[in-house]
This record gives C-alpha cells, sequence and structure tokens, in this order.
C-alpha cells in the first residue's frame, strides 16, 4: 500500500494521488476521488484493523443481527432493494409484494383507473410527513421529476400554520382532486397527525371525500393503520419496523412519489443494489464507502472536528444536502459510544449548490476558518435541449467552476473530495443514496458509535410533550380568570418551569387565544397574565 502523501503546492504529486486513490465503477459510470483528503498511506494501515471489524459488523446487520437494541429491532434497509438478502423467505416476499402494489398504484393513478371521488383524474398529492419522512420525498421529486410528468407534489413537512395555508391556498378547490398521503412509522407523531387533520378539515370544507382520497404509509396495526382500515382509506402501504426513517428513501416512502411523478422505480432500486454489492468488498482501498468513511474519519481526526459541506453542481440535486443532514448527523450525532463512554461524536453537514456557492460561502472556505472538508458532486452529461450559443455551453461553465473552487479550496490547503457520474438518472440517484448510506454505517462502526438509533431524537420529542403538557395545565388554572404572575403559576402547579410558562404564555396571547398580559414584557417578573 504505497501512495504519495498529501500536498498542497505539488501538481505532480496530485496527479500520482488521484491516479493512486481513484475508485471508478464502470456499470453505474460512477467515480469518487479523496486524493484531495489528507488521508496517506499510513492512515490506512492504522485504519485496517478497524475496518476489519466493521466490514464484519455490517455483513451480520444485513444477515439480520439486532442493530437497534434500544428497540430490540433489526436494520434492514439493504432488503429493500434487493429482497433475495432479506434474512427470511417471508420478508423478502413481503418486499417484492409491496415494490409491485407500489408501482401498480401510481400507474393506475397516473392512468386515470384510479380516479378522485368527483370522478375526474388526479390532479395533485399532498405528502404529509416529517423527517425521513418529508426529505427522502422531496428528494425524489427535486431530483427526478420531468416537466410535464407525473403530478405535482405540496408538502406538509413541518407544522407551521403559515406553511400549511400557503399550501392549502396554492390548492384551492383542486383539493378534491389531491390525492392526499400521509406517513408516520408510529402512527403517534404528533406532526403528521397535526397535518393530516388540517388537510382533512379543508378538504372536507370544499366537499372532497378523505377515505376515497387517503393513503397512509404505516406500520401494520399502528394507530394510523388502524384509522385507515377503519374508514377506509383508498390505499395504504407498509413502512417496515426495520427499516428508520433516514433510511426509508427505498421503501414505499421514496418508491411512491417516485411512481406518482412517472419515475422508474425498478431503476432507481437496481441503482442502489449495485452500490450495496460495490459497498461490501471487504478491502479498504477498493471499496468506496470505506475510502469515504476513512477520509471522513482522517478528516475530523475521528472524533468529528470538521464539518461536511456539500456541494452539488446541479440544481437537482439542491434538496441533498438537507438529506445528507438527518442521514449523517442523526446517524453519527452521539453522545455516548456502545460501551457507554462520553464521546459526543458526529459529523455536521452543510451545503449549497454550485455554482451559486461561487458567489455565496467559497471565500470563507478558501480563506477563513478550516474546520471542514468540501464534497463535490458532478455529473458529467449536459441536458440536450439547452444547446451552445455563439460557442459556449452553460455545462463548460458548470464544470469550469467546479474544477476552479476545487483548485482553489486546494491551493488554501483546504481539503475535499469528488463524486463525479456519467449522467443523472433514477438509478445513479439510488447509487448515490446507497453510497452514502453505507460510508455512514461503517464510519459508525469504526467509531464505535450505533448508527442507528436516536436517543437524542427521543429526547427532544418526550420534552415537547412535557410542555404541551404544562401548556395544558395553565390554561386549565387561567380558565378562572384570575390575574396570576408566573410565581403564583409555578407555585400553584408545583412546577420549577418558569421559563418555560413564559414562553408558553407569550404565545398563547400572540394568538388571539382569549388570554392577555398586564405589565412590562421586558420585565417578565411584572407580568400577569388572565384569560380576558
Amino acid at each position: 500500500m504505497s501512495f504519495p502523501d498529501f500536498s498542497v503546492d505539488d501538481a505532480k504529486t496530485q496527479w500520482k494521488r488521484l491516479c493512486d486513490l481513484l475508485w471508478f465503477h464502470d456499470g453505474l459510470g460512477v467515480w469518487l476521488d479523496v486524493s484531495r483528503m489528507r488521508v496517506n498511506a499510513a492512515d490506512f494501515e492504522r485504519l485496517e484493523p478497524g475496518f476489519k471489524t466493521a466490514f464484519e459488523a455490517m455483513q451480520q446487520l444485513e444477515a439480520g443481527a439486532i442493530a437497534n437494541p434500544d428497540e430490540q429491532r433489526q436494520v434492514g434497509h439493504y432488503w429493500l432493494r434487493a429482497p433475495e438478502f432479506a434474512p427470511s423467505e417471508t420478508v423478502g416476499s413481503h418486499v417484492a409484494t409491496e415494490i409491485d402494489q407500489i408501482e401498480q398504484f401510481g400507474k393506475d393513478v397516473l392512468s386515470g383507473a384510479i380516479k378522485a371521488p368527483c370522478g375526474k383524474p388526479f390532479t395533485d398529492v399532498l405528502w404529509i410527513g416529517i423527517g425521513g419522512s418529508g426529505l427522502g420525498p422531496m428528494l425524489m421529486v427535486r431530483a427526478l421529476q420531468r416537466p410535464n410528468a407525473g403530478l405535482p407534489f405540496h408538502f406538509f413537512d413541518n407544522v407551521d400554520p403559515d406553511g400549511m395555508s400557503t399550501v392549502l391556498a396554492g390548492l384551492g378547490d383542486r383539493l378534491k382532486t389531491t390525492l392526499v398521503v400521509t406517513v408516520s412509522k408510529s402512527g403517534g407523531t404528533p406532526e403528521p397527525h397535526i397535518g393530516m387533520e388540517q388537510a382533512r378539515l379543508r378538504l372536507d370544507a370544499v366537499g372532497g371525500s378523505w377515505p376515497e382520497q387517503a393513503v397512509a404509509i404505516t406500520m401494520a396495526d399502528s394507530k394510523l393503520d388502524q384509522q385507515a382500515s377503519q374508514q377506509g382509506w383508498l390505499k395504504r402501504f407498509d413502512m417496515f419496523d426495520w427499516v428508520g426513517g433516514r433510511t426509508s428513501i427505498t421503501s414505499a416512502v421514496g418508491l411512491l412519489p417516485a411512481v406518482l411523478i412517472g419515475s422508474d422505480i425498478r431503476s432507481f432500486l437496481a441503482g442502489a443494489a449495485e452500490m450495496d454489492v460495490a459497498t461490501r468488498v471487504p478491502d479498504l482501498r477498493r471499496n468506496p464507502a470505506a475510502l469515504m468513511a476513512a477520509a471522513w474519519h482522517v478528516a475530523g481526526d475521528g472524533c468529528g472536528r470538521r464539518d461536511m459541506v456539500v456541494l452539488p453542481y446541479r440544481d437537482r440535486l439542491e434538496v441533498f444536502s438537507r438529506y445528507l443532514q438527518q442521514l449523517v448527523m442523526e446517524s453519527l450525532g452521539k453522545r455516548l459510544d456502545r460501551d457507554g463512554a462520553v464521546v459526543n461524536q458526529g459529523i455536521a453537514v452543510y451545503g449549497n449548490k454550485g455554482s451559486t456557492d461561487q458567489h455565496a460561502y467559497v471565500q470563507q472556505l478558501r480563506d477563513g476558518v478550516d474546520n471542514f472538508f468540501a464534497t463535490f458532486i458532478e455529473v458529467l452529461a449536459d441536458v440536450a435541449d439547452i444547446p451552445p450559443i455563439k460557442g459556449e455551453c452553460s455545462g463548460d461553465f458548470l464544470g469550469g467552476f467546479l474544477q476552479g473552487t476545487r483548485s482553489a479550496l486546494t491551493e488554501g490547503g483546504r481539503q475535499s473530495m469528488t463524486i463525479s457520474m456519467r449522467c443523472f438518472d433514477e438509478r445513479r440517484l439510488g447509487a448515490l443514496i446507497a453510497l452514502f448510506e453505507r460510508t455512514v454505517g461503517l464510519y459508525g462502526e469504526v467509531v464505535n458509535v450505533n448508527a442507528y438509533h436516536q436517543p437524542g431524537v427521543e429526547a427532544g420529542k418526550k420534552a415537547a410533550a412535557a410542555v404541551l403538557e404544562l401548556q395544558k395545565r395553565v390554561e386549565e388554572l387561567l380558565a378562572d380568570g384570575v390575574a396570576r404572575s408566573i410565581d403564583d403559576l409555578a407555585q400553584t402547579l408545583g412546577e420549577n418551569s418558569e421559563e418555560s410558562m413564559f414562553m408558553t404564555l407569550r404565545h398563547l396571547v400572540g394568538n388571539n387565544r382569549g388570554y392577555a398580559a398586564d405589565g412590562d414584557w421586558a420585565e417578565p417578573i411584572t407580568l400577569r397574565f388572565r384569560k380576558s
């Protein structure tokens, strides 16, 4: 194992490193270049034992080992694109049947075989989902939908009333011909439930029929599943217990939006499966996910000391950096390692699109604080309907800007890697997603954290539930019309959460809920709240 060490100012060294470190998959037409990361031969030798263990752990995971001990769950997103690798014939058959049903349902909606209750074809899709249940579908739509293909998509991916109002106003009477898809694995997540209820209220108001327009993606026998079954919803698709939200894009969560925009889900799944094969190779130098994970590890000293700046040089991949934020940060951002030691692991992810970034934050990336590494993503083939004008090709400029930014960062001593694709389509998007999924899994094993649970997310949900419960108790107490200070409320309720009460009451007063405040808002201790 030998190649030149990283050098900022030696072009021949850079070229030799590229030749030695470049990974290429001819079938997919994908290159990975980590030569401008500060990973050297000595680093590979040092990391080799850890990756040997990581390869074995990933093999056990794919064979069906319990990977999320907190919930005693397997992690099987790899089976979604290769059902034959599922640990049982029953699971594999279930996955294959589900894909067939998703594909047929999408075709029937687009052909008009399945119509809206008013007898007209469906015109739109309102997608209700949070986290991976929103980001994955949004990536699929933004990356793959072609002009005049499939149905327009609208998203409730937050509980922001203003955002929901804007989406519903934009749909207007078309809600009567809108397919409404609600995604909730457990069926009890507050955000999709609230979005679903708001959509249902408005749909009823314009004369639609919720059961004939509603689709659920959820686990079998969940609260949402039971509701959909009892009310006779149009369709229900499985969200398997062994698939986490951040790796659900090759499940119904990503496949259903793909078929509803007219995309080829078989090609998407095939691309992911091909990359899975490439990233199973138990060789650090010949496995692209291992190469990326090793580069991440060396760049951040194995503890995330550098952020990842994702720079896709295609508008279709603008959402990809947001998608990676959840995949990488929720998977690797852990306070404790597997042994219970406090490690505060993680890699922060942010991004912009090229060449927009030329006019945004490259100045700081080159000359500012050196706390990051960049990940460039490029597509070589340009679309045919944007021709050269007077010898100028827009794609040439885009590629030139990428190379220029990459060179400028190297000259400034900054690290970067580049993922290049011959062309971009469903197959390459599947491969790109699978590459990062495996990289996250391998990196997690090497730094000894569990990439498949999320105790911090669960803690946030519990804290939010506690705030809402406190609000309910405060409202019940103020119902008698008596004015009370924050201290009065805290003492009466036996709560030591004055700040939370202040923020809650400020929200209630600001929303015309029938509450008023007397006193000075700049001096919260003087305020007295009452039901007006």
